[in-house]
C-alpha cells in the first residue's frame, strides 16, 4: 500500500493486479498510447449515459404530470355529478320530481302526462349488480306425518264460478274467440267483489264449431292433474330454459308421495330437452317432474303464456287444496309441505309471495321496464294511467299503514292455498295480464289493493315474505335464452 498527492492530501492508493498492468504499459510508448485512448472513451461514455439519464428523468415527469392532470379531471367530474350512481341503481323517481313532474299526476291526475324515459337523456351504462344473498328460514326437523291445522281455513268464503264459453257479440257477426274472453269494463268492475259471481278466468271457449282458444291438454293429462291435492308446477314455453329438476335429497318421502310435481312444456321445449338427453321415462316423468306437453300455446308472447300456468293453477289443477308456482329458471332445494307449513299454516295465509329484491314502488318498476326495454313503452303508459286514475299511490315505506311491506312483488315463487279470495285474487291478476301487458309486476299492487279497497269486511290473507327467505329454497340460474319484448 502507498500514499498519493492530491490536491494536497494524501489518500491511501490501493494497488492491485490492474495497476500493475496499467503502470507496465505506461512505461512504454505503445501503452502511452493505449492509457490516453482509454481516457478519451471513459469522457465520451460518461458524456453520454448522462444524457441518457436526463431524458429519462424527462419522460418520467411528462408521464406523472398526465396521469395527474386525468385523476384530477375525473375527481372534478365525480363531484359534479354525484346522483349518477343512484340513477344507476333504479333511476329513484322520489329524487326527480322536477324532471318528472309525477306528483302533479298523482295530484291532478292528468292522464295527458306518462314518465317517459326520454326525459332523463340516454339510459346510464351498466353497473354492477348488490349481491343478494339467502337468510335462515326456520322449518320444522321433519315433514313426516304433517296435516293442516284444525282452525287454519278460517278465510272469506263465497262460490266463485268462471265463463267457460262466449258467443255472439251482435246479430251481425261473430267476435275471434280469446283464450281470455272479452272480459268487458262493467265485468271487470264488478269481477272485483268476493261473492258469489261468475268471472273471466281463462280457459274461455268460443261458439260451438270454432277452433280451441288454447292450452290444450291430453286427457289421461287432466286425469292426472286432477287427482292432485297439493301440487308443485312450472313451465317451460319457447325453449328458453333448461330443465332445472328439484334437488330429491331436500325432499322428504312423505312429500314425493303426496305432493304432484308437474312440469308444463310446448312441443319444441319437449324436443329441445330429449336432445339433450332429458327425454321422459315409460311413466312420462323426468325425474321428480312429470311432463304435461301444453299444445296450440294461447299466446305468441311466450312470458304471457307462461302466466297461465303461473296464475291459474286452480283451474289446472281443480281439486288441488295447495299449490306452489316455480319459475323455470330456479331449482327447489327445499320440502313442499315445510314451506307450505312455514309460510301459510304458520302466518294464517292463503297467499304468499315475496318482495322485490330492489324495487318497491310500482313507480320505479314502470321506469326500470321501460329502461331494460321490458316491454312496448306505449303499452306500459297506457296501463298506468289507468292504474292512477283509479287511484294507484306511490309506495310510502313510512307509512304503518301500508297493508303489504312493498308494492313490487318477486313473483318467481308463489305459494297458496285454493280458497274463494285466493283463486278470485289469482283471476283477477291474470285478467289485467291479459288485458294489458305480460309484465305481472306493474299490476299486483293494484289488483290486490282494489280487491281489498272493494271488500273492506272480507279481508284476504296475503302474506309477503323476505326475498332472502325466497333464496333460501331455490337455486337460481339464468334464462337460456331471453323472449325478446313484444
Amino acid at each position: 500500500m502507498a500514499l498519493y498527492r492530491n490536491n494536497g492530501e494524501l489518500l491511501t492508493e490501493r494497488r492491485g493486479i490492474i495497476d500493475a498492468v496499467v503502470n507496465s504499459l505506461g512505461k512504454s510508448d505503445q501503452g502511452s498510447r493505449i492509457l490516453r485512448r482509454g481516457r478519451r472513451l471513459g469522457r465520451i461514455t460518461k458524456h453520454r449515459l448522462s444524457r441518457w439519464l436526463l431524458l429519462l428523468t424527462a419522460l418520467f415527469s411528462v408521464y406523472f404530470t398526465v396521469c395527474g392532470l386525468k385523476m384530477f379531471i375525473h375527481a372534478k367530474m365525480e363531484s359534479r355529478f354525484p346522483a349518477t350512481h343512484s340513477i344507476r341503481e333504479g333511476l329513484n323517481l322520489h329524487s326527480k320530481h322536477e324532471e318528472l313532474n309525477l306528483h302533479s299526476i298523482h295530484k291532478e291526475l292528468n292522464l295527458q302526462e306518462t314518465v317517459s324515459l326520454s326525459e332523463f337523456g340516454k339510459p346510464p351504462p351498466k353497473s354492477k349488480r348488490r349481491k343478494h344473498f339467502p337468510c335462515e328460514v326456520e322449518f320444522l326437523k321433519s315433514a313426516d306425518g304433517l296435516a293442516e291445522p284444525k282452525n287454519y281455513m278460517n278465510f272469506t268464503w263465497f262460490s266463485l264460478d268462471y265463463v267457460k264459453q262466449e258467443g255472439k257479440t251482435s246479430d251481425s257477426g261473430l267476435f275471434e274467440p280469446r283464450f281470455g274472453g272479452h272480459q268487458t269494463l262493467e265485468e271487470r268492475e264488478k269481477s272485483f267483489y268476493a261473492k258469489n259471481q261468475m268471472v273471466h278466468c281463462g280457459f274461455v271457449k268460443g261458439s260451438p264449431g270454432y277452433s280451441s282458444t288454447g292450452f290444450d291438454l291430453d286427457e289421461k293429462d287432466k286425469a292426472y292433474m286432477s287427482k292432485c291435492k297439493i301440487a308443485v308446477s312450472s313451465c317451460i314455453f319457447g325453449s328458453s330454459d333448461f330443465l332445472r329438476r328439484p334437488t330429491s335429497r331436500l325432499i322428504s318421502q312423505y312429500s314425493k308421495n303426496n305432493v304432484c310435481f308437474v312440469m308444463f312444456l310446448d312441443e319444441q321445449t319437449l324436443s329441445k330437452l330429449s336432445s339433450e338427453g332429458n327425454s321422459p321415462d315409460e311413466r312420462g316423468h323426468i325425474g321428480l317432474w312429470k311432463v304435461v306437453v301444453v299444445k296450440n300455446l294461447p299466446y305468441k308472447d311466450m312470458r304471457r303464456t307462461g302466466k297461465v300456468p303461473k296464475f291459474l293453477a286452480h283451474r289446472l289443477f281443480p281439486n288441488s287444496r295447495y299449490s306452489i308456482w316455480l319459475d323455470s329458471k330456479m331449482r327447489l332445494n327445499a320440502d313442499p309441505m315445510l314451506i307450505i307449513e312455514y309460510f301459510l299454516w304458520r302466518r294464517n295465509a292463503e297467499f304468499a309471495i315475496s318482495n322485490h329484491y330492489d324495487r318497491h314502488c310500482v313507480w320505479d318498476e314502470v321506469l326500470q321496464n321501460k329502461r331494460l326495454n321490458k316491454y312496448n313503452h306505449t303499452a306500459i303508459d297506457q296501463q298506468f294511467k289507468v292504474y292512477q286514475s283509479d287511484g294507484l299511490t306511490k309506495f310510502d315505506p313510512s307509512n304503518p299503514n301500508n297493508p303489504l311491506p312493498s308494492y313490487v312483488p318477486e313473483g318467481s315463487l308463489i305459494i297458496r292455498a285454493h280458497t274463494p279470495m285466493s283463486n278470485l285474487f289469482s283471476c283477477l291478476w291474470f285478467n289485467e295480464v291479459d288485458r294489458f301487458t305480460s309484465r305481472d309486476q306493474l299490476s299486483f299492487a293494484y289488483t290486490y289493493l282494489k280487491l281489498r279497497r272493494m271488500n273492506p269486511e272480507r279481508p284476504f290473507q296475503l302474506y309477503m315474505f323476505k326475498d332472502c327467505e325466497r333464496r333460501a329454497l331455490v337455486k337460481l340460474f339464468q334464462h337460456r335464452t331471453i323472449p325478446s319484448p313484444p
